[in-house]
C-alpha cells in the first residue's frame, strides 16, 4: 500500500518555490519510477502553489520518508509542514479497486 507525502509551504515563500520548482521537478523525474502521482496544490485560479501531494508507490514508510527529505523543497527550506500516511487506491486510472 503506497505513502501519501502532503507538503505545507512556509508562509510567504512563492518566491523560494519558484527558484526551487526546476530543480524540485528534476527530481521527480529522476525518481518518476518511484511515483504513481504528485503535483502542487494551488489556487483555485490555478496560480502560485502553497504545497503539495506525492504518491509514492512503496510499502515502507521509511522510504517514503526518506524521498521527501532528499526532495530539494525540503533540502530548501520550503515546507512548513509535512505529513506521511499510508494510501489506499481505492479508485486508480478509472478502475475501482476495492
Amino acid at each position: 500500500m503506497p505513502y501519501a507525502v502532503m507538503t505545507t509551504d512556509k508562509p510567504n515563500s512563492l518566491e523560494l518555490r519558484t527558484r526551487l520548482r526546476d530543480e524540485h521537478l528534476q527530481y521527480l523525474d529522476d525518481n518518476k519510477h518511484r511515483l504513481l502521482a504528485a503535483g502542487a496544490m494551488t489556487s483555485d485560479d490555478g496560480s502560485g502553489g502553497y504545497g503539495g501531494v506525492i504518491i509514492v508507490d512503496t510499502e515502507d514508510r521509511s522510504e517514503a520518508e526518506d524521498f521527501i527529505a532528499k526532495d530539494p523543497f525540503t533540502l530548501g527550506g520550503l515546507f512548513a509542514g509535512v505529513t506521511v500516511v499510508r494510501w489506499r487506491k481505492a479508485f486508480f486510472n478509472g478502475e475501482r479497486l476495492v
